[in-house]
């Protein structure tokens, strides 16, 4: 995934999301609906995440000191697994708690009737335009995988968090129509807290997937299979054919740590080592340019060198 792709995302569900919060806060205070109200926050929760993921790309960026020698580009997952903090808490609890509150008391909506349908109508066409764009940065980087699969699969979070939020977003502005459209149609304002409640739920089961995925983003994960096909491919191509081990992880979503070790052949001198070693890290880098720190360690397969030993030593 492009950096650029992610920041365009961002920028466009924060855009939206700053304009739909102020409106669901209006209708709010209006209409007291608490669809509105879960909504309203939903869109501040939203709108901080994505100031969250802006951040963390940005830190992300810091040259490596002797403290990090590594860099710091996986603080792009740090700050994706606090949007899957913030959604769980400021977003779901909080719906679900009015969702609570909502039902022993319930309240019809008695006063500017058509505010909260035209907002949430409105902000339906502002997540599909977000949406819209979310889905369009990030086909590239989708490639043949499923939706599912690349939320799972991606080493990049910025995308799939977007695609989450502004999905999420997409079907509680839904949730909270048929609530608001409900209590309108029968009085009765537990449909307003049903549907709040359903708002609720939905974040939660967001913010459970996003903390699932980052945290293992986090805990270091390995290059893709068709990254470590390029690597291994590249290893075949050089004088290094015999890979006794490969080790792989993504330091950052554009940054991944290479380490091998490989056989070389018996009796290869110190530079001819050196200059398979230098040829396999060209290939490799052309293979996978996202591979910027390499580490291949020099081997003898021993059922092979002893033998070639024993000769040597014999009379």
């Amino acid at each position: 995934m492009s950096t650029e792709g992610g920041t365009k995302a961002i920028v466009a569900a924060l855009a939206a999301n700053l304009g739909i919060g102020v409106t669901k806060f209006a209708a709010w205070a209006l209409t007291g609906a608490s669809s509105m109200l879960a909504e309203a926050i939903h869109s501040v929760a939203d709108s901080g995440n994505q100031v969250l993921l802006l951040v963390g790309g940005k830190r992300a960026k810091r040259v490596a000191t002797a403290d990090h020698p590594f860099g710091y580009a996986r603080a792009r997952y740090y700050y994706a697994f606090l949007v899957a903090v913030v959604l769980f808490t400021l977003g779901g609890l909080f719906a679900l708690y009015e969702a609570w509150h909502k039902w022993s008391h319930p309240e019809p909506i008695e006063s500017w009737q058509w505010v909260p349908v035209t907002v949430l109508v409105v902000a339906i066409a502002l997540e599909s335009a977000s949406l819209r764009t979310a889905v369009r940065e990030s086909r590239p980087a989708k490639g043949d995988l499923t939706w599912p699969q690349f939320i799972r699969r991606s080493r990049s979070p910025e995308l799939p968090v977007v695609l989450l939020e502004d999905t999420g977003a997409l079907a509680g502005l839904v949730f909270a129509l048929f609530g608001v459209s409900m209590t309108l149609v029968t009085g009765d304002g537990r449909w307003d807290a049903a549907g709040t409640a359903m708002i609720g739920l939905l974040l939660v089961v967001i913010a459970v997937v996003l903390a699932r995925e980052t945290s293992s983003l986090i805990m270091g994960e390995s290059a893709t299979s068709k990254d470590l096909a390029g690597i291994r491919g590249a290893f075949e191509a050089s004088g290094l054919t015999d890979v006794i081990h490969l080790r792989t992880m993504h330091l950052g979503p554009d940054d991944v740590l290479v380490a091998a070790k490989v056989a070389v052949r018996a009796g290869a001198t110190m530079g001819d080592v050196a200059a398979d070693i230098d040829d396999a890290e060209r290939r490799i880098r052309e293979a996978v340019p996202a591979a910027r720190l390499i580490f291949i360690e020099p081997d003898l397969r021993r059922a092979l060198a002893e033998p070639a030993a024993s000769k040597e030593n014999s009379p």
